[in-house]
């Protein structure tokens, strides 16, 4: 084959394990020889939309085969794939799709309105529709693969070649298109199927978006590559996932913080058998102690991992091996990738000094998408891409997230760093959730504001919470201010939205009794 990426994995599978399941859907099954086939057929058919090499094909809807379906499909033709955030505005999803540069838009018909909308305003030369049939001119996906042909296609495609562009979430200014190579995904992927152990015979969970890295390139490319079979869900419902994971004997899953607590207080968690999961990696946000406590109790080999969308997402893993001696770490890099953390001048940290860690590897970024000022400010010594992380790594070179430098607050002086409050705050019975910001003020510059969610029938006040945290904090750490809301703002992967809690509470709410950085 002249095509070295990852457009020729499903034919490269087919010829190894043709019957074996590869994705599992709404009940329905593909096996490897099916996908091969439905690909091929893809690819003809976005060609027949005039895609080519270097076009860009762009995807909008909630999970769904077709994700991986038009990803290889573009990789044939040596095309990049662009997935959209399903949670985007239409003003959102237009402006991705004209800075892209897109020729094809396949979507949902739950996103047909904004999709409709964009594709007329950045004159798209097609659009296809994903589960639905044709729509003013756009034909079905199912439709457009039945009158395609399913002749080889083989492009010269290389790994240094792009192979899909993932756009950040964009909470401070305009999303940046990150470009992943196919040389970046090869190493990506191999991190996890080396690092994570992965089987042949996984049955593997998507239930966080495919249109992040950590479920496309740590989960369902991984499981693809070893033959295993994937089985996606549209989205998370801690119901729903928990009678997926015993029903159909899940062994391996990605999931966020927040999913693990919804599922953990779900009504089905004690009664659930989990004893066919092999390993659950969670990551996308720090991991609170409790969470990780509550599953490995129940036999869950938990898998913490660390990464970032311009790093594949991995960049580092603690594996279940290492998770209880090293509880409350990220681990150490991935296989393939090397992370330093450096001071204000870029010189290493000695051991247990804080710095912001810095990754390099094959399966790092090269560029963002037509933004060579940003692409040069992301990296030190034209090497090193600066996450904006602070961290710390201790003898053995397990590194800790404190925080994101951008997050952190300096109170009289003194930096506070909110995940290491909030995983405090976290340990009080009856709080479920929680983000610690920053707020104006006048004697300090800043102090911290805990927004916190509480289980139904649970009350809470500044004393009892000042109470609580005062063994467990420095008097300068314990937030100044506390907000009490119905849900605390998140983006798809779970990641809390500290810019829209900034931006809708400037002054935090109710004060607590004044104290700061000499206290």
């Amino acid at each position: 084959m002249r095509n070295e990426g990852i457009g020729s994995w499903p034919l490269r599978r087919a010829r190894l394990s043709p019957d074996k399941v590869a994705l599992t859907f709404g009940g329905r099954t593909t096996t490897y020889r099916e996908l091969d086939d439905r690909v091929t057929r893809l690819a003809h058919g976005l060609s027949g939309l005039g895609v080519g090499s270097g076009d860009r094909v762009a995807l909008l809807s909630a999970n769904h085969p077709g994700y991986l379906e038009a990803l290889f499909a573009a990789g044939l033709l040596g095309a990049t794939f662009v997935p959209l955030n399903a949670r985007l505005t239409a003003a959102e999803i237009e402006y991705a799709l004209r800075d892209c540069g897109a020729s094809v838009l396949i979507h949902s018909a739950a996103t047909g309105d904004i999709a409709t909308g964009a594709a007329h305003a950045v004159d798209l030369r097609g659009r296809v529709v994903l589960d639905g049939p044709d729509d003013h001119g756009a034909p079905g996906y199912e439709k457009l693969l039945a009158a395609s042909a399913a002749s080889r296609i083989d492009e010269p495609v290389g790994h240094a070649d792009p192979c899909f562009i993932m756009y950040t979430s964009g909470t401070t200014g305009r999303p940046k298109g990150v470009v992943l190579t196919h040389g970046n995904i090869v190493f990506a992927v191999m991190n996890a199927v080396i690092d994570l152990d992965l089987h042949s015979d996984e049955i593997a969970l998507v239930c966080a978006p495919l249109f992040h890295t950590a479920a496309l390139d740590m989960v369902a490319l991984p499981t693809l590559l070893k033959g295993g079979n994937v089985l996606i869900e549209p989205g998370f419902d801690a119901g729903r996932v928990l009678e997926v994971l015993e029903h159909d004997r899940v062994t391996y899953a990605f999931t966020v913080p927040t999913m693990l607590d919804q599922m953990t207080a779900h009504d089905r968690w004690p009664g659930t058998d989990l004893s066919g999961v092999r390993r659950i990696l969670v990551g996308a946000a720090p991991v609170p102690p409790r969470t990780l406590r509550t599953y490995t109790e129940r036999g869950v080999k938990m898998c913490q991992g660390y990464g970032l969308t311009e790093a594949g997402p991995g960049t580092l893993v603690l594996t279940p091996d290492n998770a209880e001696r090293k509880l409350g770490t990220a681990g150490v890099p991935h296989f393939f990738t090397d992370v330093r953390i450096v001071d204000a001048d870029g010189r290493d940290v000695a051991p247990g000094e804080r710095g912001e860690i810095q990754i390099s590897g094959p399966n790092v970024m090269r560029r963002y998408w037509n933004n060579p000022q940003a692409t040069a400010d992301a990296f030190a010594d034209g090497r090193w891409f600066r996450s904006g992380d602070v961290g710390t790594a201790d003898a053995d070179g397990f590194v800790t997230i404190v925080d994101r430098l951008k997050d952190m607050i300096i109170s009289g002086g003194e930096n506070i760093y909110p995940a290491e409050v909030e995983a405090a705050i976290l340990e009080m019975p009856g709080v479920t959730s929680c983000a610690v910001f920053g707020v104006p003020d006048r004697k300090w510059g800043e102090t911290g504001c805990a927004a916190i969610t509480l289980t139904p029938g649970t009350d809470i006040d500044h004393e009892r919470l000042a109470d609580f945290l005062t063994p467990r904090l420095a008097k300068y750490k314990i937030p100044k201010s506390i907000l009490v809301l119905d849900e605390i703002p998140r983006n798809a992967t779970g990641k809390i939205r500290k810019d829209i809690l900034r931006s809708r509470y400037p002054q935090g709410d109710t004060r607590m009794p004044a104290g700061g950085a000499d206290d």
